[in-house]
């Protein structure tokens, strides 16, 4: 059995500049954990693939497509591949964040900002 927490995995060097880990890395699927700090956000960018993302602790807003939607945990939010999307955390405490990417991306995530 392989059990990971995200305090035991590195954090990723990544272009939003956020505490991101990946948890889970095969041909089937990737799992990432995010945190974003009260005011940290993503850059708006494009996924090639579908991306699942599940909100474990605090509250942010989403940004899919032309749709953003203030969220809170034990929320489940599906993004389809090759659409705009970005998390924004406005809130005054951490956010969390599982993101799930299937398959896995085998070309670039393209930034918008």
């Amino acid at each position: 059995m392989i059990t990971k927490k995200p305090t035991e995995v590195d954090k990723l060097d990544n272009p939003h500049k956020v505490d991101t880990r990946k948890l889970y890395n095969t041909v089937e699927a990737n799992v990432i954990h995010l945190t974003l700090q009260p005011g940290e956000k993503l850059l708006r960018h494009i996924t090639p693939v579908d991306v699942i993302f599940y909100v474990i602790e605090g509250k942010g807003t989403v940004e899919i497509g032309e749709e953003k939607k203030e969220v809170d945990a034990d929320t489940l939010i599906e993004s389809p591949a090759n659409i705009v999307h970005c998390w924004y955390n406005t809130s005054k405490s951490i956010l969390r964040i599982l993101v799930i990417k299937t398959p896995r991306p085998t070309t670039p995530t393209k930034f918008i900002d």
